[in-house]
């Protein structure tokens, strides 16, 4: 049950650097949207939600992320254009900068929360924000403890936010004005200069993937993940908009998590947050109606635009941006998993959105190629979703997620691959991305289809059909999926020109075979057997 009442106690903040500044402690989601409109930040919509514009920046900026060189993280982290290091003074004097900055404000917004559902794995996390919206996000994203719970807090780690605070790159030591840096000693997530309320939770997530593996022999994933009525896990695998949100919201399955998750070695799989972050580009209620109903009093929707004379969202107008999105609760979804934890995975699905239109829609990964996969990361750079990606791009980002990957993606790999033989793990490569051509030629994949084809898998139904090998990936794609045309399961045959589709599936796999080539030293024999044969 969420805590929409008002807690009594309050805190200080001297020890952090704020003395000054009135600590708004605690407030209810009501309070923080209406204060948020009385300033002027932000509009209610039809639906009851409030809506934001976070400025500038309407997606991450990965060449503005950094985390702290020091004693934990020297020798552990893969340093690197995606890790990049940060000196601990300057990080010391920017952080200094930064809560001068906030207590000369006249409030901020104090929030303290946990992650990971499992309490072995509990993180306390103190959010301390500019602004109240950017408060209302730390309430639908991360755990909500109870009053009795607040009793007896003590923080963790700390988040700390400030959009209006800009730093100076040749003084402060970053790229530019607007950064998220983490510290590992200090314990500190911080972010400056950009609105966009996922630098947050990515900060935390990217902490636990460096915390988690390293200390508490569990891997973490960013993934989506769900439950059966048998009990049996699946999970899913995915950049953004390749799916994730979406394909766990099963009406048939009880939701786990949307994005973050932690696979033990009890063979667990517990959620780290306590919401959903959702893209709402082209959202409705037919294709999508867990998540569109979701969007009501307490949602914080980011950057839509309203129809002419209403206050109801266009989710169709991508002006600002095609990265719209939505934060809640994950109770605002009805079918959840109690305790948001899962137990015996039995399916994985890696989502790839593949804008060359190649990979078929479905296909059964053998251990090695998982692994192959897994590392490779391949998918498309969603439009909007990075900042200066104006239309989908054939990207790889190893472990589905390499911007938020301290660590070296092999060792992630390595624990994948062995948790999978383990658990007896069936795995299956899911293309949500083109069929019938590359894209701006052929047509997106169509979710009903997708949704058949993961329904036949967790079902068993794929087991006793015919399967045919692909000659240049080696993928085994099942000839024949209930409720899906045949000819659809094999993407040469969509293609109009068989020549064409054979000439790019060729420079596919030159990519593939270019890209994993900085992680052979790292992969043993039967990952880079896993890979493309062509």
């Amino acid at each position: 049950m969420d805590n929409y009442g008002l807690f009594t106690k309050t805190i200080a903040l001297d020890g952090i650097g704020i003395s000054n500044a009135m600590v708004k402690y605690q407030l209810s989601p009501q309070e923080l949207h209406d204060i948020t409109i009385e300033n002027g930040e932000g509009v209610e919509t039809a639906t009851g939600a409030l809506a934001i514009n976070t400025g500038e920046f309407t997606g991450r900026a990965p060449e503005d992320r950094f985390i702290v060189k020091d004693s934990i993280t020297e020798s552990l982290v893969w340093w690197g254009k995606v890790n990049i290091p940060f000196e601990p003074a300057k990080f010391d004097a920017l952080y200094d900068k930064v809560m001068a900055y906030l207590d000369k404000k006249g409030e901020v917004y104090v929030r303290d929360s946990y992650v990971c559902a499992d309490t072995n794995y509990r993180l306390n996390v103190r959010c301390v924000t500019e602004t109240p919206w950017s408060n209302l996000f730390c309430y639908n994203m991360f755990m909500r403890p109870t009053e009795e719970e607040l009793d007896t807090f003590t923080a963790d780690w700390h988040v700390v936010c400030a959009p209006g605070f800009e730093a100076n790159p040749e003084v402060d030591g970053t790229r530019s004005p607007n950064f998220a840096i983490l510290n590992f000693t200090r314990k500190i997530a911080l972010v400056g200069g950009t609105g966009y309320t996922g630098e947050m939770k990515k900060g935390i997530f990217s902490a636990l993937n460096f915390i988690l593996p390293v200390f508490k022999d569990t891997l973490p994933m960013h993934c989506s993940a769900n439950v059966g009525e048998e009990g049996d896990t699946a999970i899913f695998f995915g950049l953004s908009g390749t799916g994730k949100t979406t394909l766990s919201a099963d009406p048939n399955r009880h939701l786990i998590g949307d994005d973050e998750h932690g696979w033990t070695h009890e063979n667990t799989v517990f959620n780290f947050e306590g919401g959903c972050y959702a893209k709402v580009v082209n959202l409705t209620e037919e294709n999508e109606p867990d998540i569109f109903r979701a969007v009501k009093k307490g949602a914080l929707l980011e950057n839509v635009i309203f129809k002419e004379g209403t206050n109801a969202v266009d989710y169709t107008d991508v002006s600002i941006t095609p990265n719209t999105r939505v934060s809640y609760p994950i109770t605002h979804i009805n079918n959840i998993q109690p305790g948001s934890i899962g137990h015996n995975p039995k399916n994985i699905f890696f989502l790839s959105a593949d804008s060359f239109g190649i990979l078929p829609p479905i296909s059964k990964l053998t251990p090695g190629q998982a692994a192959y996969w897994f590392i490779s990361g391949y998918t498309a750079k969603v439009a909007g979703t990075e900042l200066g990606v104006k239309e989908p791009q054939p990207n790889f980002s190893a472990c589905f997620g390499a911007p938020f990957m301290p660590l070296n993606p092999t060792v992630y790999a390595e624990m994948l691959s062995t948790k999978m033989k383990e658990a007896g793990v069936n795995v299956w490569l899911i293309n949500t991305g083109w069929t019938g051509g590359p894209y701006g030629t052929g047509s997106r994949m169509k979710l009903s289809y997708t949704r058949s084809m993961i329904t036949a898998a967790l079902n068993g139904w794929l087991t006793g059909v015919e399967y045919k090998t692909d000659p240049v990936f080696g993928l085994a794609t099942p000839q024949s999926c209930p409720n899906v045309p045949d000819a659809v399961l094999n993407p040469r045959e969509t293609w109009a020109n068989t020549e064409d589709y054979d000439k790019n599936a060729r420079e596919l796999a030159g990519k593939f075979r270019n890209n994993f080539a900085k992680f052979e030293a790292f992969s043993n024999n039967e990952i880079i057997a896993g890979g493309p044969l062509a």
